[in-house]
């Protein structure tokens, strides 16, 4: 087994998963307390939204509003990461590290810098080929194929990221957009034309431009993540259709419960 490359400062608090109410809070029983924490992912989680699942919370350090955070999800026996703020720090240490190869020649990083007209990139990389852009896109879906599916909802922000890109390697720098899979059970990535079609297609069309697409597996345990290597990343294009059950399946536990009671975030259509 690899060891761990990233560690959690505090020991995780484990509960079972109430509810997800207004996007941003998940409620958790611990113990014999209900408690809030605040739930880092904006998408729709499709599939991790499992009243009764087995979570686990980290403890802020400081005062804050909610002083816990949703961490991880046991789904079937699989751990999943439910942190979408997390990967940027696990992808700086597997840079740092060197633990992926094609990224030996970094000799300086930094962190969400601007670049073209309003957008900024996760890392910006110095070679001696030049500059590097690299994106992080956090990826938690998979369906029965073993294939990871980004995103989990129609998605605005991801296709100007890609786009940006793209505009970048045609003035002569390299960009790479690095999917994450913050779980063991992933044997590949695409792009989803189910989810989002637009998406899809502009990463065929960065990737005909030179934009690498890359994905890695980041093993979570209790304790902290695993460096779970490469996998493969497929652009070409596919039946969207062939995987609406598996969307359809999961919709019951996807979205969020609103103030006013109704379910967000759920339907796709279709």
């Amino acid at each position: 087994m690899a060891p761990l490359f990233w560690k959690y400062p505090r020991p995780l608090v484990e509960g079972r998963l109430v509810r997800r109410y207004e996007r941003f809070i998940a409620e958790v029983r611990v113990g014999r307390q209900v408690v809030r924490a605040h739930c880092v992912n904006p998408g729709r989680m499709e599939g991790l939204v499992v009243p009764g699942a087995r979570v686990w919370l980290s403890e802020a350090r400081h005062e804050r509003a909610l002083k816990y955070t949703w961490e991880l999800i046991e789904l079937e026996g699989v751990l999943i990461g439910a942190n979408t703020s997390l990967p940027n720090a696990l992808v700086r240490r597997v840079l740092e590290e060197r633990l992926l190869p094609g990224f030996d020649d970094v000799t300086a990083l930094a962190a969400e810098r601007a670049f073209g007209r309003g957008h900024r990139v996760d890392f910006l990389l110095d070679t001696p080929r030049g500059e590097h852009l690299v994106e992080v896109k956090n990826c938690h879906l998979v369906y029965p194929d073993g294939l990871g599916y980004f995103p989990d909802s129609h998605s605005e922000r991801a296709v100007a990221h890609v786009d940006a890109l793209a505009r970048q390697v045609k003035r002569g720098k390299r960009a790479t957009v690095l999917f994450t899979l913050q779980r063991e059970d992933g044997n590949g990535l695409r792009p989803s034309a189910r989810h989002a079609p637009e998406f899809a297609t502009a990463a065929r069309r960065a990737v005909k431009v030179g934009v690498a697409m890359r994905a890695v597996r980041l093993l979570p345990s209790l304790e902290g993540f695993r460096f779970g290597g490469e996998v493969p990343v497929d652009v070409s294009v596919y039946d969207a259709q062939a995987v609406a059950p598996w969307a359809r399946a999961l919709e019951a536990t996807s979205g969020w419960l609103r103030k006013d009671g109704a379910m967000a975030g759920r339907r796709l259509g279709g």
